[in-house]
């Protein structure tokens, strides 16, 4: 069966990263978090007392960085390793979300990201969930979903994660951090936080994770069934003479 691109977008907190990995599981396809690696870019910087304006070390820095994910066999979790160590939880932590939008927006870093993105999906057969798949990191994605969800909806989700990991903070800081990222995530100048004009809106507000998979997993079906019949149709076609 052909493999596809899948791109999930959205806000913080919608439930992209969740139903995109159980997506990923469900057809047996890479899941990459673009997120994340934003995250171990914040926390690279913050490590090293870089400064996020001083662009001459951040360049250098992009050389030295190297970012993958391994699977854990325990938890079936893709992590995210950073110069070869796992630090999955310290990206989680809220101190690297008060600060990975401002690194987000740096050019320099946004172009060194994208370009790693792509190759890693270049062979298809990827779910990939972030602020820019659909509109630049994989433009022509097969299936284009866009996430949001209630700003106080997804401070009490992110609330409830930071709970589990013994870090409390009070719901309206949550969710000032949440209308401080969407702010600068959809008025950046390089590959701003948009909707691609043709990702299917997914207000998960009142979902739960299953109903979120399978939604995007009809999306996917009815791709594949489209690219099928293409299919057929161009190789059971007749050239007119």
């Amino acid at each position: 069966m052909r493999k596809i691109v899948i791109a999930i977008d959205g806000y913080s907190s919608c439930g992209k990263s969740t139903t995109a990995k159980a997506v990923a599981a469900e057809l047996g396809y890479a899941y990459i978090d673009t997120g994340a690696m934003y995250r171990a870019v914040t926390l690279y910087l913050l490590e090293r007392d870089i400064a996020f304006d001083d662009l001459p070390r951040i360049e250098q820095a992009l050389h030295d960085i190297h970012i993958a994910f391994k699977r854990n066999r325990k938890t079936g979790r893709n992590e995210l390793c950073l110069d070869g160590v796992i630090r999955e939880d310290e990206i989680r932590q809220m101190r690297i979300s008060n600060s990975v939008s401002e690194v987000s927006v740096i050019p320099a870093v946004r172009h060194t990201l994208v370009r790693q993105q792509q190759r890693m999906g270049r062979k298809r057969g990827v779910v990939m969930d972030g602020r820019d798949i659909g509109t630049t990191v994989f433009p022509d994605a097969e299936v284009k979903v866009f996430m949001t969800a209630d700003v106080l909806t997804r401070a009490q989700r992110r609330q409830q994660e930071l709970a589990l990991k013994n870090e409390h903070f009070e719901l309206e800081e949550i969710a000032e951090n949440l209308r401080k990222r969407d702010y600068i995530d959809s008025t950046r100048t390089e590959s701003p936080l948009r909707r691609a004009p043709d990702a299917v809106l997914l207000d998960t507000t009142h979902m739960v994770i299953d109903e979120q998979v399978d939604f995007v997993l009809e999306r996917v079906s009815a791709s594949l069934f489209s690219l099928a019949a293409l299919g057929n149709d161009q190789n059971g076609s007749e050239a007119v003479v």
